[in-house]
């Protein structure tokens, strides 16, 4: 097998303590189902290329600039060279410079995932006091610097016998969740609704495994390409029908088994007026 690569290579650094380490990929998408765009009437390849907007006319690579739009149709070019100037200039330092609980920090602000690993054996014992450190505190480690020609925070924390360092949205990155959430009505959930919905919550209680989670579009698209190959055609699939229920109750009963009330918490009895009356002892 060949040996991975490395994205990034640089020093992890907490107080007087350094050592060479190197960041690899986590996650990739590389083996999934890819297409070629291609030309229907020859069969051929379609290169994209850049057009100018108003003339029509194809832009050779060396006359295309980045430009920031400062009103309408005026721009402000920036050169290669005058960005590369103004990016902060890597030190090739993660510098471990806050320690902070594991869930001391919103899933939402979590963007990519990179493996950290020593980038060679003289420099492993170091890395494990360190994996060891965060393991025993139980806390994760925020750094900075420079990836990728963007100086980007990162959450780094044990895993196995390495790390995983993990790029984080800044803050103006994330929408605030009030324009989402301001318009959602509050209701007051309680009773026999909320002993359902706590009941079935109770009965699918498990871990994550990520081999259970199958990538179902994938798998079509291969299925599909699969029958192209082999000249034949894919049996429709039927849509799922969608189950009538008369009410939230009645959907939440049906979700928990047909039960009206979760086991172990016994019904209230109900007493009509008839049989509340008491009964007149026999003369």
């Amino acid at each position: 097998m060949v040996a991975p690569r490395a994205n990034w290579k640089g020093y992890l650094k907490v107080g007087e303590l350094s050592c060479p380490v190197a960041l690899y990929t986590a996650a990739s998408t590389s083996d999934r189902v890819s297409f070629h765009i291609i030309n229907r009437e020859t069969g051929n390849r379609v290169h994209r290329q850049m057009v100018d907007a108003d003339t029509g006319r194809q832009v050779e690579s060396e006359d295309i600039v980045k430009g920031y739009e400062v009103s309408s149709g005026q721009y402000v070019f920036l050169e290669p060279d005058e960005v590369k100037a103004a990016v902060p200039e890597s030190d090739k330092t993660l510098d471990l410079e806050t320690f902070i609980p594991c869930d001391g920090i919103d899933t939402i602000f979590i963007d990519r995932p990179y493996y950290l690993a020593p980038a060679d054996k003289p420099s492993a014992e170091v890395f494990e006091l360190i994996r060891q450190g965060l393991k025993e505190k139980n806390v994760v480690a925020l750094a900075r610097t420079v990836l990728f020609r963007r100086l980007r925070t990162l959450l780094i924390r044990p895993s196995e016998k390495g790390l995983i360092a993990s790029t984080l949205n800044y803050d103006y990155e994330v929408r605030s969740a009030k324009d989402i959430f301001s318009d959602i009505k509050s209701f007051k959930i309680e009773g026999e609704m909320l002993d359902l919905a706590q009941h079935i919550i109770d009965t699918k209680r498990g871990e994550f495994d990520p081999s259970e989670f199958d990538d179902r579009y994938e798998a079509a698209l291969a299925e599909l390409i699969k029958a192209k190959i082999e000249g034949r055609k894919l049996r429709k699939q039927p849509k799922p029908e969608p189950k009538k229920v008369s009410n939230l109750l009645d959907a939440l009963r049906q979700s928990a088994g047909g039960k009206k009330t979760p086991p172990n918490k016994p019904a209230k009895k109900t007493v009509s007026r008839k049989t509340a009356a008491p009964q007149r002892k026999a003369s």
